[in-house]
């Protein structure tokens, strides 16, 4: 079995180099490759059909709740960029601009769409003209560019894909009340679909969303203890439509400005699974984004008989809705079980002529690595049971790590000697709102905010920098 396992013990262990254990399963798990253009990768079809399966819920989730999807250009104008001051400022020095159109110089700058407020603001100017054309719930499904300076697969890279959620409305409460409701439809998909607990939150004034009013987020915490902030959703208030001019008539026949949204998740909710959910083993896949379910695996395959049931069983869970695959290759049964271990598939299905005779199989849960011998009748069940199983399992235990792994500190020492004495991650502790004192305890600590909790509590009555009344409780940590 050792010589099987050659795959698996070219992993980095987590505990001994938690980066390069992540960038070995990103690699080994096939997710993806690297490319002779710094910072951008290849989604190898593994990886891709990943990102597929979340994309295809969310798509569900979004239109579920009236959302309809576009496609805006991938260029922007550099004046149209310009038309709001704040969002130009935040986005600039990641900004690529394409200067030329084959051999010819452009009279004007094209920016390669960082995010694409400004082309919906410019759109909207166009087609919103009465409050009977509102609101306008869209979203789409696109790649976009920033130049980051620091790169890692799915977590930055300078090229990424997203979904981004662009609505306008007639009023402010209908707006918070979208970019809150679509808030808790990310949290909600990665607790359910990516059995990934999340904190739900505001983001505080310096962290915000450049051009927004309140910027909203969910905020997981990985294995390392470190965060990733997960999604985010953005209150824009009138400011972008003031910027662009884009007015409609009320009921009252009166010129308005409409109230604004964004939100939007991407590609880095495959790197997040894997800080999550992955071992020194390889990936570990959550059931419902995983791209084969339950892979069947022939023992002693060349033996006649065997290969039929496979196939047999492979019909039977197919036609039970599940994404199955049959490896009946060359390579010996123990490098097929590393191979499915490495890739995080989440049931293994053995069957072999002692199970033909007897009537059953074995179904093996990567999740925990229980196996159990179950009869051939009761295969499809206990399939669906098993996957079930697997994701509240995943679930439970990523809870257990983010409940283990916050800690709740009333002084900056106490936070210092804590993630000396414990590691990192979140700190619970009070913060009297202003912006030098949480620029302080990043300085001094090493965490930065996170988030204000939606579910405050109270650690103490004072600030954890100036000792001044506090005003709220912060999640602080450390981030990616």
């Amino acid at each position: 079995m050792a010589k099987d396992k050659k795959m698996v013990t070219a992993i980095t262990s987590m505990d001994e180099d938690f980066a390069q254990w992540y960038t070995d399963i990103c690699k080994k798990a096939e997710l993806v490759e690297y490319t002779s253009v710094k910072g951008c990768m290849v989604i190898r079809p593994y990886g891709y059909a990943i990102w597929e399966n979340i994309q295809h819920i969310l798509d569900g989730m979004f239109k579920a709740t009236g959302h309809e999807n576009v496609c805006m250009p991938m260029f922007i104008p550099e004046s149209l960029l310009q038309k709001e001051k704040d969002h130009v400022e935040g986005f600039a020095p990641e900004v690529a601009w394409v200067t030329h159109g084959g051999n010819d110089k452009l009279e004007e700058r094209l920016c390669v769409r960082p995010t694409s407020e400004t082309l919906f603001c410019e759109h909207y100017a166009n087609i919103v003209h009465s409050y009977r054309d509102l609101p306008k719930l869209y979203n789409q499904w696109v790649s976009v560019v920033r130049w980051e300076k620091t790169t890692r697969p799915f977590l930055r890279s300078r090229e990424f894909l997203w979904q981004e959620g662009h609505t306008i409305h007639a009023t402010a409460e209908e707006a918070v009340a979208e970019t809150e409701k679509m808030l808790n439809v990310y949290a909600e998909f990665c607790e359910n679909a990516l059995a990934m607990p999340v904190v739900k939150g505001k983001k505080t004034d310096s962290d915000k969303f450049a051009g927004a009013v309140s910027t909203y987020a969910i905020e997981a915490l990985m294995h390392d203890g470190k965060a990733l902030q997960a999604g985010t959703s953005h209150y824009f208030g009138d400011g972008f439509a003031k910027a662009f001019d884009i007015q409609y008539t009320d009921k009252e026949n009166k010129r308005v400005f409409p109230h604004q949204t964004s939100w939007g998740v991407t590609t880095r909710l495959i790197g997040a699974v894997i800080m999550t959910h992955g071992d020194n083993e390889g990936l570990v896949l959550p059931p419902a984004i995983a791209p084969v379910q339950a892979v069947i695996i022939p023992i002693a395959q060349h033996k006649e008989g065997v290969l039929d049931k496979a196939n047999e069983l492979k019909e039977r869970l197919a036609k039970a809705g599940f994404r199955v695959k049959l490896d009946d290759s060359e390579n010996s049964p123990g490098w097929k079980f590393s191979e499915y271990e490495m890739k995080g598939v989440p049931v293994r299905v053995e069957i072999g002529p002692k199970d033909i005779e007897n009537g059953q199989c074995v179904i093996a849960s990567r999740w925990n690595g229980e196996k159990v011998i179950v009869p051939l009748d009761k295969l499809e069940e206990t399939v669906a049971a098993k996957l079930t199983e697997a994701r509240d399992g995943m679930f439970a235990k990523a809870l257990d790590n983010m409940n283990n792994r916050t800690y709740a500190c009333e002084t900056m020492d106490e936070i210092v000697s804590t993630l000396e004495e414990k590691g990192d991650g979140f700190v619970k502790a009070m913060w009297c709102g202003e912006e030098a004192c949480e620029d302080e305890v990043k300085e001094k600590t090493g965490v930065g905010s996170r988030c204000i909790p939606f579910m405050q509590e109270k650690i103490s009555g004072k600030c954890v920098c100036c000792g001044k009344p506090a005003k709220h409780m912060i999640y602080w940590g450390k981030a990616y």
